[in-house]
């Protein structure tokens, strides 16, 4: 698409230029004449307290960029429907309105470092597409209007004070992160049926009731509800599924998921006291890693685990390790290292070698690596690492 300059003149700025650079709201103006401009349009860290592109200017070709500008209040555009690359805000410190009631598409999102941004004004349905989405160290308390269905990253990272995100994402090509958001942050997403990898940190609610298949990773870490549910999800294709030191946590539910393509581990929810949401689960491609105050540890349908396994527990697992001692060597192909009732420290970062092993009823006296306490992605990676050393053995 060819675009004609805004003006003619020695100091006009052309809808042609490479980068359109604003200086001033008179520049602004210039622009918002065109009816696009084909590349990146560059807020100057000078351009004043407030641009206004409302005009003409409905597409900009490049990206729309903002960074290091500690004197931009307002940002706004009642007439621009699309930018092409990247929608940039980057340590606009005293940035407190975005105002695009008309954005529907954009190459992605970048917004870092909003000190004081409370919520961008987007119309409705706001903007339906983005390649990626990533907004951290904001100010923002919600991001309606941020309503985009398939994207190839979404991440949310240290934005204090966002307390809801409700998505209508359908897929989610690569990763989803959601970390040291608002304590009290809740998050839906109700029509998200296949992701690639997720890690969920710091969150009191994670609803996923529609998903059916995860090609890679699913970590929870460090989250504050009480109960997950995940009804629909049938498979984890490659990655592992781990929840680490998610303090309230007492109930783990996936009634439908067969398979898990890499290691299992489950590690440091202290409230959580039964493993009996896992009734459907055949086939873990890496090892199991159980470390908890558990009573009960139920793997009905468990016919190959590829790695090792290891259950230490605070409480009695007693009866939960005579059954889990039979399948060593045959259904978990590197044998069950450790099975452990009323160890004290279970839930506790320990020495290297887990410390001395009892002799109870119940208890495999091989020792192995005490993995509790240890940092999520630790114990992710080590749970994969022992299914792939089990399979050159």
């Amino acid at each position: 698409m060819r675009y004609s300059n805004a003006r003619i003149g020695a100091a006009a700025v052309g809808c042609k230029d490479d980068p359109v650079e604003i200086n001033s709201q008179a520049d602004a103006d210039q622009i918002s004449s065109c009816k696009g401009v084909e590349n990146d349009v560059i807020l100057a860290t000078t351009a004043g307290s407030t641009i206004d592109l409302s005009g003409s200017l409905t597409e900009i070709g490049g990206s729309l960029v903002v960074k290091n500008n500690g004197l931009i209040q307002t940002l706004q555009s009642s007439s621009l429907r699309t930018i092409g690359n990247v929608f940039q805000l980057q340590n606009v410190t005293s940035l407190t309105s975005v105002i695009f009631p008309g954005l529907e598409e954009v190459g992605s999102i970048n917004w870092v470092t909003l000190n004081k941004l409370p919520e961008p004004t987007f119309g409705t349905p706001g903007i339906t597409k983005a390649k990626s989405v990533m907004i951290q160290d904001t100010f923002i308390i919600n991001l309606n209007g941020v309503n985009v269905q398939e994207v190839t990253d979404l991440k949310l990272a240290n934005n204090r004070r966002l307390s809801k995100f409700s998505s209508s994402i359908k897929t989610l090509s690569n990763v989803l992160e959601i970390t040291a958001n608002g304590l009290d942050l809740d998050v839906e997403m109700p029509n998200l049926e296949w992701i690639a990898n997720m890690t969920i940190a710091n969150v009191s609610s994670f609803s996923i009731p529609s998903l059916k298949v995860v090609n890679g990773s699913m970590r929870f870490d460090s989250n504050y509800f009480e109960s997950f549910l995940a009804p629909n999800l049938t498979q984890l294709q490659d990655g592992d599924l781990s929840f680490v030191s998610n303090a309230k946590l007492t109930n783990i539910s996936f009634p439908l998921l067969k398979n898990i393509g890499g290691g299992l581990t489950i590690a440091n929810n202290t409230q959580l006291d039964k493993i009996d949401g896992l009734n459907a689960l055949e086939d873990v491609g890496g090892a199991i890693i159980m470390r908890g105050s558990f009573d009960s540890i139920d793997l009905p349908k468990l016919d190959n685990v590829v790695g090792t396994a290891q259950f230490v527990s605070t409480g009695d697992i007693t009866k939960s390790c005579d059954k889990l001692n039979d399948l060593s060597g045959s259904v978990i192909q590197g044998t069950v290292t450790k099975c452990q009732s009323d160890d004290a420290l279970a839930n506790n970062n320990t020495s290297p070698d887990g410390g001395d092993d009892s002799d109870g009823s119940g208890n495999n006296d091989d020792s192995a690596a005490s993995l509790a306490g240890v940092s999520m992605p630790t114990l992710v990676s080590l749970a994969s690492l022992a299914g792939l050393v089990a399979m050159f053995l």
